[in-house]
């Protein structure tokens, strides 16, 4: 597990491309999880939406899966996330995680336990930072966290759940246990993991190291693991309403 971040050096050559509603040909879980828990978008804002060639390669992804297996779909946990949703969520993971150890996250006797779960926490979420040369994944449309679903819109169960804080999140936390023993429960997680990364790789993304369901395209991760010389989307802003997206059948 990376517990250091070396990609947000990257510098970010942000390229304008404007944030597009993903359509409903892409199956999302509803009802929106961080909405549900009341994180502050702003009214009427739409969280299911991405910077157009990540959503271009997202349709791609699916269509590539659908070649493969046609029983399984993709299936959208969150896309774009504004700051004020990154800090609410931050936040509120540091104290779901004190409230689970039994820490009071007001008494400063137990200062050092504070700072234990947020590095915990930290190396899942982005820090909401507002500096543009740091911009949390999610607030730029270039990152997405997804699953796999059968066709009657059931998520597939692939070891641990979307956000979960711990081991079981890294993308290979299965892959021995999967070949010691493949007809368990961990060569399937496992299998399915990787026909999720395979589906995204060929599409252009790539993979949070710390976590399965996270992919993005464009972002400083993508620029470091694929090293390029720089990032092309820093934080974006809501959508305009009147923008339309018409679904590619192919990533040029």
């Amino acid at each position: 597990m990376i517990n250091f971040k070396p990609w947000k050096n990257i510098k970010i050559n942000e390229c304008n491309e404007p944030l597009i509603p993903i359509p409903k040909s892409i199956f999302r879980l509803t009802p929106h999880p961080y909405m549900s828990l009341g994180a502050p978008y702003l009214t009427g804002a739409d969280p299911w939406v991405l910077r157009r060639s990540v959503l271009k390669r997202l349709l791609f992804a699916q269509q590539h899966l659908f070649e493969i297996n046609p029983q399984l779909q993709l299936a959208l946990f969150d896309a774009w996330r504004p700051i004020s949703v990154q800090k609410f969520m931050f936040n509120y993971t540091i104290q779901d995680i004190c409230k689970s150890k039994g820490i009071d996250i007001n008494d400063t006797s137990v200062a050092g336990g504070i700072n234990d779960v947020i590095d915990e926490v930290g190396r899942f979420w982005a820090y909401p930072s507002s500096n543009p040369l740091t911009p949390p994944p999610h607030s730029t449309g270039a990152a997405i966290d997804l699953t796999l679903a059968d066709m009657s819109n059931k998520p597939l169960d692939l070891g641990c759940e979307i956000d979960f804080i711990g081991p079981e999140s890294c993308p290979d936390f299965y892959k021995i246990d999967s070949a010691e023993m493949p007809h368990s429960k961990y060569q399937v997680f496992q299998s399915r993991r990787t026909l999720l990364f395979s589906v995204m790789k060929q599409a252009g993304f790539v993979q949070h190291p710390n976590e399965w369901w996270h992919f993005s395209y464009g972002d400083q991760l993508w620029s470091w693991l694929n090293k390029k010389g720089n990032a092309i989307y820093g934080a974006a802003l809501e959508v305009s309403k009147d923008i339309t997206f018409s679904e590619p059948s192919l990533v040029t």
